[in-house]
């Protein structure tokens, strides 16, 4: 029977947690990577190595890697450098493992890739030429958290086409492996003045229905849309959420239509509404949510979840994760219908990812 795995960045460190067959019975294992900030960790289908972003105040920041599901891990910076007298880095955010590479996005805003299996990197692109480009790394015009590009998505056929995630500025897509770029913000909303039409906007999470490559979600600081052309254009579909504020978002593994958000106080608070957990689901697009509650505390429950903070597997009826700020794990084995608390008193996570082992 496959082995469930999560894997779970945190403030210090590392963690990996591991179900039974039926995903109700859990163990923990970690903290791993010596205690480094984890901003996110993946695993690489093809290899099953796991990867995990790093950044700390002492050392600065690397890729730890791990070959055998946690149990030994090795740390590599060979490479994650800008050139002298450009940006400088401060934090690995975002991964991904696809076409038998690795990706990373990086603070300051660039993309490096990794064709050895992390061992070393190589910078892959930093979006010159984008409108505005010259002013996303003023500190008057960064974010909270200075994430840079904290979100890359890698499409399923194409190794040389990805979407990358710009923190305030917005959603981009190369076909050509990182020299051109395009804006994908058509159809987004920004409630503040924007200097350039197409860039500007704060989307916090990108995903991609695995069954239609064209079928896009995404979670922004100004609503919930939908893209049904690769992200050329998008539409919004708020309406029946509490909140139009979210980080996390994933979607639905066999089923284009199904999509599940997190909506939190859009306030400086960023928890759940009244204190009451819940995740939304839509089985229609977004034309009509759902709230999905059952097992969740619904008092005195003021929980945060990261962009990366929500996770889906693949499984035949997938099973939901999500980690939350104040470092308690959920889970729910029937696609968010019911859940349980399966890890307590983490340090606060930054991601939630989940691999199935045969």
């Amino acid at each position: 029977m496959p082995l469930t795995v999560l894997l779970v960045g945190t403030r210090k460190g590392c963690f990996v947690l591991e179900g039974d067959g039926e995903r109700r019975d859990w163990t923990v294992r970690g903290p791993f990577c010596e205690g480094w900030p984890i901003y996110h960790a993946v695993q690489d289908p093809a290899s099953g190595t796991i990867y995990a972003a790093a950044a700390s105040e002492w050392h600065g920041a690397g890729v730890w890697r791990s070959g055998d599901l946690g149990e030994s891990w090795e740390l590599s910076s060979e490479g994650l450098t800008y050139p002298d007298g450009g940006l400088g880095l401060s934090k690995i955010s975002g991964l991904a493992a696809a076409h038998g590479r690795v990706l990373a996005g990086a603070e300051a805003a660039g993309v490096f890739e990794s064709r050895d299996g992390g061992a070393s990197w190589s910078l892959l692109s930093t979006l010159d030429g984008q409108p505005g480009r010259g002013a996303w790394n003023d500190p008057a015009n960064q974010p909270p958290g200075h994430l840079g590009l904290p979100g890359l998505l890698t499409h399923p056929d194409e190794p040389s086409r990805f979407w990358v995630v710009v923190q305030g500025f917005g959603c981009f897509e190369t076909t050509d492996d990182g020299v051109s770029w395009a804006p994908r913000n058509r159809g987004l909303r920004a409630d503040w003045p924007l200097e350039h039409p197409e860039v500007g906007y704060c989307v916090h999470k990108l995903v991609m229905s695995p069954v239609d490559s064209d079928r896009l979600y995404q979670q922004n600081h100004c609503g919930m849309h939908r893209s049904d052309d690769g992200g050329h254009s998008w539409v919004e579909i708020t309406e029946g959420l509490p909140t139009d504020f979210g980080f996390a978002a994933a979607a639905h593994p066999h089923d284009r239509e199904t999509f599940y958000v997190i909506p939190l106080d859009p306030g400086h608070g960023r928890c759940m509404p009244e204190g009451r957990a819940a995740v939304w689901r839509t089985r229609d697009a977004g034309a009509t949510w759902q709230r999905l509650d059952r097992g969740l505390p619904q008092r005195d429950a003021h929980l945060g979840v990261l962009r990366e903070g929500l996770a889906i597997d693949a499984l035949e009826v997938p099973g939901l994760y999500f980690g939350t700020s104040t470092g308690q794990v959920f889970a729910s084995a029937d696609e968010g219908e019911t859940w349980s608390e399966i890890a307590s008193y983490l340090p606060a996570i930054s991601s939630v990812e989940v691999a199935v082992v045969p």
